[in-house]
């Protein structure tokens, strides 16, 4: 429900009376809740919101937030709890516990099938189909995600534990967790009801061993997936994680490490040179300013330059299979963010360059130090945006290459207003001409535009440069939007501008396609907020005033009496 981002629709205060009515209906939901524990989740003074969210299937959902993270939401007149909400109260729903690397299934949008169920040895928990529970992950009481039983505990086990066992709504590390804090789930450790009666056994065991079987911990791998042909790669892509976090940590000889390359199967050969080459592209090759990047440019142009001489990149023979499923393991370890700008085409809108694993990366041998000396400063490059240099150009047309064939210029020829009016400066003392109309020349030249970014070549576009474009429109109950277009143009990321003048007005902000223009997004933002705007434009950003449209629009601020 929540793997996809949602819009806020609205986002308003809780008034009393709706309070005491939100407890009641928790309340009759929960009723295992005390009445302490109600007044700690639906608190009396502190400030609670309710927003008003669409899904990206378009489903309307209420979501409660309680110290800036949402703790309840409701679909459809049925009231769930997040993971926050199971964090503090661990017991508040039936839990049947998974496989760790079964979360990053769940998380983008999967249910839970039951070979990838646990069953300890005092049974699954007693549900009816319908039935609300929570997914906890092996070794950890915390709840993970909520989800409804398809079907009774005497079903799964009738059906042999094969099937889909849950359908989930929301879990950690979905768009819905992303809108609070962030934070990682608490260590809870197992009940050990189940073990009581057998501590005398256990003390014979070595230490660390758990209540559960051996037998439970050798399962087929083929059994713990959502869907029998994807989890071995999430496996081989988990062990792989714990390799490279493992590996700049161990110094062994050359030899060693040859042999434990050698010992590993092609497949996992594959994924740990993509890896390589992913890492290294991000650290060597990848600037803020070439945000958004297309994956496909990211993949063909950055990570196979960065391939040891040798070797080939092949997807199709790594445990992935596809580069988005690649790049989508990759965002949910938080190295970076893939979005689809344009139906059908995904593109990188951002990288964490301070994760460990980025700053961890080693650049092989034979590679270039000094470029990875260079682009290891990303953290500063990351925080200074610098305003592009913008000159005018003009192109010869045919009409106009009579007037510029004396000076050598063709066709298309590039040039610049200083070079024009040069130009017919020079026509008209060699023909004695004495009109100085040389402006209606300009009208007929092709405009064109030279954009030069921080660091990079200058590009050549034809026609003007579109300006930012701000404007204000109206939404239902006579509610006001600022719509900003045309930031990608001067190498502004939408997504961090939004998350800025979040920041600062405190106010709901979202990102949409822009209409009209393919490959460009809008950031809406509510209320008119042009004045910070232009503060941040033109003070911060240092943008130039002739290239923001839209200024004029700011609110008029009343004088003090």
């Amino acid at each position: 429900m929540f793997a996809r981002a949602f819009r806020v629709r609205a986002n308003t205060s809780i008034k009393g009376s709706d309070r005491r009515k939100l407890r009641s209906e928790v309340a009759a939901a929960f009723p295992t809740l005390s009445a302490e524990q109600l007044a700690e989740l639906v608190p009396n003074k502190e400030e609670l919101n309710v927003i008003k969210i669409h899904s990206h299937k378009g489903e309307a959902i209420t979501v409660y937030m309680n110290h800036r993270n949402p703790i309840l939401f409701e679909v459809e007149k049925v009231l769930y709890p997040t993971v926050y909400t199971l964090w503090v109260y661990p017991d508040l729903l039936p839990a049947f516990a998974t496989w760790p690397p079964v979360l990053q299934k769940l998380a983008g949008g999967a249910d839970l099938m039951l070979p990838g169920v646990v069953v300890p040895p005092s049974g699954l928990p007693q549900v009816r189909r319908g039935t609300l529970c929570a997914v906890t992950l092996l070794g950890n009481r915390a709840p993970v995600a909520v989800g409804v039983a398809t079907m009774s505990t005497e079903e799964m086990l009738a059906a042999g534990m094969k099937g889909k066992g849950f359908a989930v709504l929301h879990t950690h590390l979905d768009h819905l967790w992303e809108y609070g804090d962030k934070s990682s789930p608490p260590t809870l450790a197992p009940l050990v009801t189940d073990c009581a009666g057998d501590e005398e056994e256990l003390q014979g065991k070595e230490p660390g061993s758990s209540c559960c079987p051996e037998p439970q911990q050798h399962v087929d791998i083929r059994d713990l997936s959502l869907k029998d042909r994807d989890t071995c790669a999430e496996l081989g892509k988990e062990e792989l994680a714990e390799k490279r976090a493992a590996g700049p940590a161990e110094d062994g000889s050359t030899e060693e490490q040859q042999e434990a390359e050698d010992s590993r199967t092609p497949q996992e050969q594959m994924d740990a040179l993509f890896h390589q080459c992913f890492f290294h592209a991000l650290k060597c090759k990848v600037k803020k300013s070439d945000l958004p990047l297309l994956t496909s440019t990211f993949l063909g142009s950055h990570m196979v330059s960065c391939c040891p001489a040798g070797k080939q990149l092949d997807i199709k023979k790594s445990s992935y299979k596809k580069f988005s499923k690649f790049l989508q393991c990759m965002q949910h370890q938080r190295i970076l963010q893939v979005k689809e700008l344009s139906r059908g085409v995904e593109s990188i809108v951002d990288v964490d360059w301070k994760h460990p694993d980025i700053k961890a990366f080693a650049v092989p041998e034979g590679f270039s130090s000094a470029s990875a000396a260079q682009d290891s400063k990303s953290e500063d490059r990351e925080q200074v945006y610098h305003a592009p240099e913008i000159i005018p150009l003009y192109g010869v047309s045919t009409k106009m290459m009579p007037l510029f064939q004396e000076s050598g210029h063709r066709k298309g020829s590039i040039l610049s207003s200083s070079e024009v009016r040069n130009v017919i400066i020079n026509y008209v003392k060699n023909n004695e001409l004495v009109d100085e109309t040389n402006k209606k020349c300009l009208e007929r030249l092709q405009p064109l535009h030279q954009v030069t970014f921080s660091g990079q070549e200058p590009v050549v576009r034809k026609g003007n440069i579109e300006p930012i474009d701000i404007s204000i429109a109206q939404r239902s109950s006579n509610k006001k939007v600022t719509i900003i277009k045309n930031l990608e143009l001067y190498g502004l990321d939408p997504q961090c501008v939004a998350n800025t003048l979040q920041q600062k007005v405190q106010a709901s902000a979202t990102i949409s396609p822009a209409p009209g223009a393919k490959d460009r997004v809008q950031v809406q933002i509510q209320g008119n907020q042009i004045h910070h705007l232009a503060k941040m434009l033109l003070e911060e950003y240092q943008l130039p005033r002739k290239y923001i449209q839209g200024l004029e629009k700011a609110p008029k601020l009343g004088r003090k009496k």
